[in-house]
């Protein structure tokens, strides 16, 4: 059975030139415009969105916790008074941050614990 004519010489040599084109192309516009990414990439903004909605619903706990405590509003007063970057350590330190039963303070807490402190009005 003989060869069709486009699998031989310079008909095969086009035909793999333009299957290597279009599969470099495919993947350019892929990576590029329609969003696929690789695993490794994926797992990282996995993980950052797991974290920011850890951080997003214990902040307002901390918030309560602020709130409800003996000395809410001296607290407050010293609070405003602390610099937007010794504000975190303050909630910390008064361990407004730490949710109940747990030994450390999850990263971002006080952080945004302080931001929704101050937007109160």
């Amino acid at each position: 059975m003989a060869m069709p004519q486009y699998l031989q010489g310079e008909s095969l040599t086009r035909l793999l030139q333009g299957a290597a084109v279009g599969f470099v192309a495919t993947l350019v516009v892929g990576f590029s415009w329609g969003g696929w990414m690789l695993g490794s990439s994926a797992s990282k903004m996995a993980d950052v969105t797991a974290k920011s909605a850890v951080v997003a619903a214990i902040a307002p706990i901390c918030v309560q916790q602020f709130q409800s405590s003996a000395e809410a509003a001296t607290n407050m007063v010293e609070l405003k008074k602390a610099g937007t970057y010794q504000q975190a350590t303050f909630i910390e330190k008064g361990g407004w941050a730490m949710m109940p039963g747990s030994t450390d303070v999850s990263p971002g807490v006080s952080q945004a614990c302080a931001k929704l402190l101050n937007d109160l009005k």
